[in-house]
């Protein structure tokens, strides 16, 4: 049983008179996306909850104000909670393979580093003027003087004990040897020989002695050589230290409450005493290469501290917002420098990541970008599982080769992670990663559409209003948001729903404003709003136009008179990105005797989609059910959608292609001033359809 609906009843128009403000700006600010109640709720849960493995992953339509509700909820909810600490990374002496993190509280991560820059500059200046002091001075002199004398008096004994037996003690390229003398003077071979025999075999028998005396002197030496470097060197300590003592110590008053600075200024202090030299200043003549070594950009860069983090005041609750969210981005990395034609890393090339950023707050992702990017999803992954941000070089990971010589020491993470999605990637990584519903426990899912009614109708309005103040734009008259809400629910789709989608709202407001603005009208009107709609289609309207063209020169074939047998107009609908259109296409009938088979040539030449071929596949088990219950139906039929010639899906035209076939059977003839559309079930019965709006207008 078919029902006519009378003309004033295919819309459903916004009363202005139903509003009780003559514009928007009487109207109050919205807090709440409007119709979203399920939505707020899920995600004032996800920010607020604590527990590990409850983070969020927001899903709905581009547009229906996911990220400013989400952001409205951590604003709300940020208000007392403690700031996270900061963070920095500083040299391991003990081994630089391994950076020590180090955490402080907000606003200290700049102070540390400039306190121990401003060390670093004082020690620069203080260690060479002590080296160069005359109490530095006299001192070594006074060590070296005791060694010279050392060794002197060793040596002159030695030279009187070989004096007493006819020897002198004599120093030689090659190094100290004994020569028999006589009245003062060396005797040669000949002379020697000439000495009676006992007196030769006395001054050989006392050669070995005084030979042995002399390298007991001479091991005596290199341990007095050794024992005067080490008297320099605590010597050194002794001086770097009235330098340091003072300095490292008001440091570590400083920072008392935080055990791992002070450990770290020890190590320091430690390695100042040990590497003193590394602050004097370079020799006369000193080649240039060693003076760029020695520079606080080579060897002096270990003291300072490389700032990963910083939350000074004053900065809230971190929320980051990933547009770019690679491996590399979201857990940091390790840069490399040239130096002399050679790759070389240290603690200060180690950069944040947004997951340091966000650590202690929140990170906003988009879930599309995340799994585009190589290696993105596991990093995440395995840092939330880990509960820890671990900087590892990928070709480490996954075996290739690695120019990175650093492991630095992971940080604490405490990051709550929001994805933003639409609801097809959630339920595919639900179905092919488990882990997913473990990290993202909370769901929310905003609505496409919302219900439509008086009290809708006036948030919608408050809503325009307050878009309107934010962006800065004229007030709406009531008949403009009348007009503004009977295009939400065309976009809906349904006269008892609005479209949720604030982007495409704001977008509308922007173009009515401008044509309001250009009419010197203090507030929006009807008509500037009609211009807007009119205009965004117009723009998108080139293909639409075109075909519609096509048919009046009857380039396509379409009949809007007169009535044919197996021959009906069906509607389509195309969709451009966010424009859609309506267009009549003529669908076509045959029938025969034969088998009952019902032929698609769309799905035959694999044009028609799978739920297009379902359709078919209905009407022909409906006509078999209902003409031939108990014998074979005597009936071969071919459907086609004439000069199309890309790929048709969808089943709201089973109800015309069966029209079209009990017309070939009948040979009833359709009236072509008509278009039908509609899917049909194996009872018989019609179908609700989508896009009401443009298959009417198409035709």
């Amino acid at each position: 049983m078919s029902t006519r609906i009378p003309p004033d009843q295919l819309a459903h128009r916004c009363d202005p008179a139903a509003f009780g403000f003559a514009t928007t700006a009487e109207l109050p600010d919205l807090d709440d996306a409007p119709g979203q109640g399920r939505a707020a709720e899920a995600v004032g849960f996800g920010v607020d909850m604590g527990h590990e493995g409850y983070n969020l992953f927001v899903m709905g339509p581009p547009g229906s104000g996911r990220h400013r509700l989400v952001r409205a909820a951590i604003a709300a909810r940020g208000d007392g909670v403690p700031h996270p600490p900061d963070w920095v990374y500083v040299n391991n002496f003990e081994d630089p393979h391994r950076p020590i993190a180090i955490d402080l509280p907000p606003g200290g991560a700049l102070k540390l580093r400039d306190a121990i820059a401003a060390l670093v500059d004082e020690l620069r200046a203080g260690i060479p003027a002590v080296f160069e002091s005359e109490e530095y001075s006299s001192r070594v002199e006074s060590i070296d003087a005791e060694f010279k004398e050392r060794h002197e008096k060793a040596f002159s004994d030695l030279g009187e004990e070989a004096g007493a037996q006819q020897l002198a003690l004599l120093r030689t390229p090659a190094g100290f040897a004994f020569a028999p003398v006589k009245d003062g003077e060396i005797m040669g071979p000949d002379v020697f020989a000439k000495l009676p025999e006992d007196e030769q075999k006395k001054i050989e028998a006392a050669i070995p002695v005084l030979q042995e005396k002399l390298e007991k002197i001479l091991r005596e030496a290199m341990r007095w050589r050794k024992e005067r470097v080490e008297r320099i060197k605590a010597l050194n300590r002794e001086m770097t230290m009235m330098v340091t003592g003072h300095l490292v110590e008001d440091l570590k008053r400083d920072y008392a409450a935080l055990p791992k600075v002070v450990a770290h200024l020890d190590a320091l202090q430690a390695d100042v005493l040990d590497n003193a030299d590394d602050f004097k200043k370079p020799a006369e003549g000193e080649q240039p290469l060693m003076r760029f070594v020695q520079s606080d950009d080579g060897q002096l860069r270990r003291y300072l501290v490389n700032v990963l983090v910083d939350h000074s005041p004053p900065n809230g609750l971190p929320v980051v917002d990933t547009d770019h969210p690679t491996h590399q981005n979201l857990v940091g990395r390790i840069d490399h420098v040239a130096r002399f034609g050679t790759l070389v890393t240290d603690f200060s090339q180690i950069k944040a990541g947004d997951l340091h950023r966000a650590n202690g707050g929140y990170l906003l992702l988009d879930a599309a970008r995340v799994l585009t990017e190589p290696f993105a999803w596991a990093g995440l992954k395995r840092a939330l599982q880990r509960r820890e941000i671990r900087i590892e070089s990928l070709a480490d990971m996954y075996g290739g080769v690695s120019t990175s010589s650093l492991a630095p020491e992971p940080i604490p993470l405490n990051v709550k992670v929001i994805l933003f999605g639409d609801r097809r990637l959630l339920y595919l990584l639900a179905e092919y990663d488990p882990d997913c519903a473990n990290l993202f426990r909370v769901v929310a899912d905003f609505e496409d559409d919302l219900d439509r009614g008086d009290t809708s109708n006036l948030q919608y309005a408050q809503l325009a209003g307050t878009l309107a103040r934010r962006e800065k734009l004229l007030p709406l008259g009531r008949e403009a948001v009348a007009r503004v809400i009977d295009h939400a629910s065309r976009r809906a789709g349904d006269t008892k729903k609005l479209s949720a989608d604030v982007r495409g709202l704001e977008d509308l407001l922007k173009e009515a404003d401008y044509h309001a603005r250009h009419a010197a009208r203090p507030a929006i009107a009807p008509e500037d709003v009609a211009l807007a709609v009119e205009a965004q289609r117009r723009r998108a309207s080139r293909l639409h136009e075109g075909m519609q063209e096509a048919i009046v020169r009857g380039k396509l074939l379409i009949d809007t008179d007169g009535a044919k047998v197996g021959q009906v107009n069906g509607l389509s609908v195309y969709q451009l990105g966010d424009y859609a259109f309506g267009q009549p296409t003529r669908i076509t009938a045959t029938t025969r005797l034969g088998e009952g088979q019902v032929i698609d040539i769309q799905r035959e030449v694999q044009m028609g989609g799978a739920i297009h071929s379902k359709g078919v596949m209905i009407l022909a088990a409906y006509l078999g059910s209902r003409y031939s219950g108990s014998r074979t139906l005597a009936l071969s039929a071919s459907l086609v959608f004439e000069q199309t010639y890309g790929a048709v899906d969808g089943d709201s035209a089973s109800l015309a292609e069966l029209c079209a076939l009990l017309s070939s059977l009948s040979g009833v003839p359709l009236l072509q001033s008509m278009a039908v559309t509609g899917s049909i079930n194996q009872l018989g019965e019609v179908q609700p359809i989508g896009a009401a709006n443009e298959k009417i207008e198409g035709f």
